[in-house]
């Protein structure tokens, strides 16, 4: 959120232009919905029901605010695909994470400088290349593991750190298992999430500009050694263990569509 009036005028700088996106995408909507008939509508983002919304999240992640009636924040709606167990490395240390995206980050940067980093530290590091085979090897010290993929749930369950580039499925996820997260945005909504598992209290964020071997041993060192950063992160997943995203998800599709929503 903006601190002062700088930051408050860089956020609304740009709102027109915004707009003018979003007029567009509801003009091009509009002529969808004419050619099957629906009638045309006034509001922006007209692809989400102002009827029934569930915002797949944490509470814990969200600013405080007023939520119209429709909308509710159910917790995440996960899921993963099977996958065997792979060998932890040896050791009773630590155990961190690296959990990459997917989708970004091809030349597995933040692989590499993370095992870099962490290489001559008290821990033992597990990383996954989440399914990127870029051209260069990756060396890989005597205190990890590296893998081509991986089971979350059995990974997360055994770590005391999760480093990602901060998509929101893999924060949730760590945050389901009670672990703090290191995020490292790349792009899209990955900054957000930086900013908010660091207001939440449940990690840190290192902007991307800065990652390297430093910063991120640095702040390696500073989450396993707070442990209100770890405290954080199991209060969110007991809040989990008692609100299935997916269940209060089908609830309310079932309440709306017999007509109690």
């Amino acid at each position: 959120m903006p601190r002062t009036p700088i930051g408050r005028w860089l956020w609304s700088a740009p709102v027109p232009m915004l707009e003018a996106g979003l007029r567009q995408g509801r003009d091009e909507m509009n002529g969808e919905r004419e050619k099957a008939g629906l009638p045309p509508l006034e509001r922006f983002h007209g692809g989400t029901s102002d009827r029934l919304a569930m915002v797949a999240t944490y509470p814990q992640l969200e600013y405080p605010r007023k939520w119209p009636a429709h909308v509710h924040v159910t917790g995440p709606m996960e899921f993963e695909t099977a996958f065997e167990d792979v060998e932890l490395p040896e050791g009773d240390e630590p155990l961190v994470l690296v959990a990459p995206s997917t989708a970004q980050d091809p030349e597995c940067r933040l692989v590499r400088v993370a095992l870099e980093a962490l290489a001559d530290e008290p821990v033992r590091v597990l990383a996954t290349t989440n399914g990127h085979m870029p051209p260069e090897g990756i060396e890989v010290p005597a205190n990890a593991r590296l893998y081509g993929w991986l089971s979350y749930s059995q990974a997360m369950a055994a770590a005391d750190l999760v480093v990602c580039h901060g998509g929101h499925g893999t924060v949730a996820r760590a945050l389901g298992a009670g672990v703090p997260v290191l995020c490292c945005p790349a792009v899209g909504d990955m900054a957000e999430n930086g900013a908010r598992v660091g207001w939440a209290g449940v990690g840190l964020a290192l902007p991307w500009r800065l990652l390297g071997r430093g910063s991120l041993r640095l702040a390696v060192r500073r989450i396993l050694e707070d442990r209100s950063f770890t405290a954080a992160a199991r209060e969110i997943a007991a809040w989990g263990e008692t609100n299935d995203g997916s269940a209060n998800g089908a609830d309310l599709v079932e309440a709306f569509g017999f007509g109690a929503a």
